[in-house]
């Protein structure tokens, strides 16, 4: 991390943006490609060697309203998307309405539908550039039609046009893909007959280049991918050895449904759609139980309904790992939006007390690495594991390393021959016992819900009651004996800072990026594990500090609490946002710089 001089900082309070970060906009209604088009753009830029952030927003709609893709693109290390676009690309006329407060000094602004009247209030940067009717033309299908704005942009920006034909012939393959390329060669073939390029240019410390030379500065891209979270964290799960992955469609959480079904012949996953999220928990408990490394997804409002089923993996001992992907609740909420309210009902879900792992990975790379070590994890302490994401993280990409080679699959205490009398649940120094599955020579297979004695059978004497929730919790003491293994908690910023920034979740990307135009450089604390905690490196990190500010993506500042509960810190500084839109870089980065 490293921060800008007091003249960058009035440079970004005066124009709003980065000097190194070029920002593209594709707006439109559902239906007409505009994700598929950011994303296409998105896997274009990294291939080029660029950092890339691609969001997305959408309604919760099956048809119409407003919908659109922002590409955020650097040499440098990116975290998050900016907000000011640098090129807007309208497939109608709301976009246009709806994003030109949004637009840059010299933004280039191309219109699909606009006369020429309307187009003069956006300036002599305003292209009228034929989307449809180019693809009306040649007979094409509607939602072909963005590749025309695709093969306009690498004219604008001077990017190599052969580059973005491998994409198109990748992501189409054998369907479709001879005329998305030709339409995104009807587009740079129009904007090079207007001879119009983009007058932006892009500024990286002391070095100044031209738009124009932008084929000359992108890296190799060593291994990077445009991944999102839900992708990245369904990568880690088949990393670590998954055998089944069963889900009921819900937002944000789906396209990890989506993403594993097609990975089902060449994986060897089973994949399963249940009738709804109850039958999600009941059917991973039962593949479990039989032996299979289980996974499910689900969003808040679907966990919820899970409770039962939860707290049954807690007792009988199942291993299972979970997705929970947060969106602006309670209830149905804004389910197309973003939150962080959800993280200590996953802290507390179930009823009565039992261990569970919770971690929280605030970007791809780290979803993937969460969605291995639950997998593992569950599997080698035998209580539930989830992973805590949200709409943010779980839907928008990033370039990442993943990294699956350096994954190993741990698959626990499993026993294939039992010699004598089989208690599942033996009581051992580390709380964890020998499994065994059904088929299993000389075993009865048990597994209960009711208070149970070693060997499975149900009891109500006190004296076993206790010893049995001993056992359970002996489990997360000897995790937290393992806490080095892993990273429960992340630092950045200057290590010597009295100041502290604590954050969680997908927040990281917009706190990091934001830490670049502070005037004062704290240190950034990162909380990934939230169950069990690791009290003792967090006080380590805010012990003997002038001021500690957190910030969330909730109203009660639930982080906070925790901190307060488990360390007895009382942070006051909070910066909270829950109108269920991710954080601003250009707003937090204000707020930060007051506070400090």
């Amino acid at each position: 991390m490293y921060g800008i001089n007091d003249n960058d900082s009035m440079f970004w309070e005066k124009k709003n943006q980065s000097p190194s970060v070029f920002t593209v906009a594709i707006g439109g209604a559902a239906g007409d490609g505009v994700r598929e088009a950011g994303t296409n753009l998105g896997q274009f830029l990294t291939k080029l060697g660029f950092e890339v952030f691609v969001s997305f927003d959408y309604p919760s709609l099956i048809r119409g309203g407003h919908n659109f893709s922002r590409i955020s693109f650097s040499k440098e290390k990116i975290y998050n998307d900016y907000s000011k676009i640098d090129v807007l690309i309208a497939l109608n006329d709301e976009t246009m309405h709806l994003h030109k407060n949004e637009l840059n000094d010299g933004a280039v602004v191309f219109s699909d539908k606009f006369d020429g009247e309307d187009l003069k209030m956006f300036g002599q940067n305003a292209v009228l550039l034929p989307i449809a009717k180019t693809a009306q033309d040649l007979n094409a299908p509607a939602i072909t039609r963005t590749s025309v704005a695709l093969g306009a942009i690498c004219y604008l920006l001077d990017l190599p046009f052969g580059e973005m034909n491998q994409i198109l012939r990748r992501v189409f393959k054998e369907k479709g893909y001879e005329i998305n390329v030709i339409l995104a060669e009807k587009g740079y073939k129009y904007l090079e007959n207007l001879g119009f390029r983009h007058s932006r240019r892009m500024e990286h410390g002391s070095d100044h280049l031209e738009m124009s030379e932008s084929r000359h500065f992108g890296r190799e891209d060593g291994g990077k991918e445009l991944v999102d979270g839900n992708t990245a964290f369904a990568k880690g799960l088949l990393a670590a050895g998954l055998d089944f992955y069963i889900g009921y469609p819900m937002t944000p959480s789906t396209s990890i449904l989506h993403y594993l079904a097609k990975q089902q012949k060449e994986k060897s996953v089973k994949v399963i759609h249940p009738e709804n999220e109850i039958a999600v928990i009941n059917m991973a408990l039962g593949a479990a139980y039989a032996g299979k490394r289980v996974a499910i997804g689900t969003a808040g409002g679907g966990f919820a309904l899970m409770q039962e089923a939860f707290a049954l993996a807690g007792m009988s001992e199942t291993p299972i790992a979970i997705a929970v992907s947060q969106r602006q609740a309670p209830a149905t909420g804004s389910p197309t939006h973003t939150a962080q309210g959800d993280l200590k009902f996953v802290i507390n879900s179930g009823h009565g007390e039992f261990p569970r792992i919770v971690i929280a990975p605030g970007d791809p790379e780290e979803a993937f690495k969460a969605g291995a070590d639950a997998l593992n994890l569950t599997w080698k302490y035998q209580i539930p594991a989830i992973v805590l994401l949200d709409r943010h993280l779980s839907e928008n990409s990033s370039t990442n390393i993943l990294g699956a080679s350096k994954i190993p699959v741990e698959k626990g205490k499993i026993t294939e021959k039992i010699n004598g009398e089989y208690k599942r649940y033996q009581i051992t120094e580390d709380g964890v016992s020998e499994v065994a599955f059904p088929g299993t020579l000389n075993a009865v297979i048990k597994a209960t819900s009711y208070e149970h004695n070693e060997s499975g059978i149900s009891t109500e004497d006190p004296k076993i009651v206790k010893a049995m929730g001993d056992k359970r919790f002996s489990k997360l003491k000897q995790l937290e004996k393992e806490f080095s293994k892993y990273d429960t908690v992340k630092t950045y910023g200057d290590p010597k800072s009295k100041n502290i920034v604590v954050f969680w979740g997908s927040t990281k990307g917009a706190v990091l990026e934001a830490g670049k135009y502070l005037k004062k450089q704290p240190k950034f604390l990162q909380i990934l594990w939230m169950s069990p905690f690791d009290a003792e490196k967090v006080a380590e990190n805010l012990k003997n500090t002038k001021k500690i500010i957190i910030i969330e993506n909730n109203r009660a500042g639930q982080l906070a609490s925790i901190i307060r509960e488990k360390i007895g810190i009382n942070i006051e500084n909070k910066i909270l946002k829950y109108d269920s839109l991710p954080f601003d870089i250009v707003e937090l980065a204000k707020q930060l710089n007051e506070i400090l």
